[in-house]
């Protein structure tokens, strides 16, 4: 009986939901975290009768056919990348990113990954880095004595020095912008890495046409919703028991057939 198979395909798909939506929920507080949402698209059909075959002798045909669905299978984990709201931290080396673009970060592979994440510090060098010390490109140092740091929208980092009035320029904060962010690949710690379907990375000044700003002091808080996610949970969880009950209502059917006597 195809609806056994069928049923389980959608518990089995309903699971991947169910591991997507509880994602989302665990990183609800993740600094710069963007939702994700499962999609599904229907398998290969079995035609019985196709629509258009002709029907008789006299040229009338089949107008719509007999078609039997095998299920569904998952089709992505689709990235929704819309703004999160900001959350003021009053650290001077926190940003926020408001608009598009993503800060540049060097891994110790030499690779460069990105990150929505501003929660930033400085290292032992006095380098702006990220909460797991890995560089921001383009590399800024802060002076050891610098009793102040702004950092403008536009991305430029100015210190003011022990014993001066005016602050001196000590780099520039760049972003990069992808044509399909959704295709960027998440390797976790609030990273992501360039891939095939992300496109190559534009980089540029925030505050500059297609480019987002800078806020200093705040974070970017994550863009998921509680109670859509909960609601989206409720759902696949019904979906869930639903399939389950046409296993159950198909194991019945092949029960009863089984129990026919000749």
């Amino acid at each position: 009986m195809q609806a056994l198979r069928t049923a389980a395909t959608g518990m089995a798909a309903q699971q991947l939901n169910v591991e997507v939506i509880s994602n989302n929920i665990a990183n609800m507080n993740t600094v710069g975290f963007k939702r994700q949402r499962a999609e599904f698209q229907d398998l290969l059909y079995q035609s019985l009768e196709r629509a258009g075959t002709q029907s008789s002798d006299q040229g009338t045909v089949v107008p719509t056919g007999i078609q039997i669905g095998a299920g569904v299978k998952a089709g992505s984990t689709y990235r929704i990348t819309s703004q999160g709201s900001v959350t003021r931290t009053d650290n001077r080396y926190d940003v926020a990113i408001q608009g598009r673009g993503y800060l540049q970060v060097l891994l110790p592979s030499g690779e460069t990954a990105y990150t929505r994440a501003g929660n930033l510090a400085v290292n032992d060098q006095g380098q702006l880095v990220t909460e797991d010390g890995y560089l921001i490109q383009p590399a800024i140092t802060i002076p050891q004595d610098a009793v102040d740091v702004a950092i403008s929208k536009t991305g430029q980092v100015q210190v003011t020095q022990e014993g001066q009035a005016a602050p001196t320029v000590a780099g520039q904060l760049e972003l990069a912008t992808f044509i399909n962010e959704a295709g960027l690949e998440a390797m976790g710690d609030n990273l992501f890495m360039e891939s095939g379907s992300s496109g190559a990375a534009v980089t540029g000044s925030p505050g500059t046409p297609g480019f987002g700003t800078l806020l200093q002091g705040y974070t970017e808080a994550s863009n998921v919703d509680a109670v859509s996610e909960i609601t989206a949970l409720i759902v696949a969880q019904r979906a869930y028991e639903m399939n389950s009950k046409v296993i159950t209502t198909a194991d019945e059917m092949l029960q009863a057939a089984n129990q026919v006597k000749s």
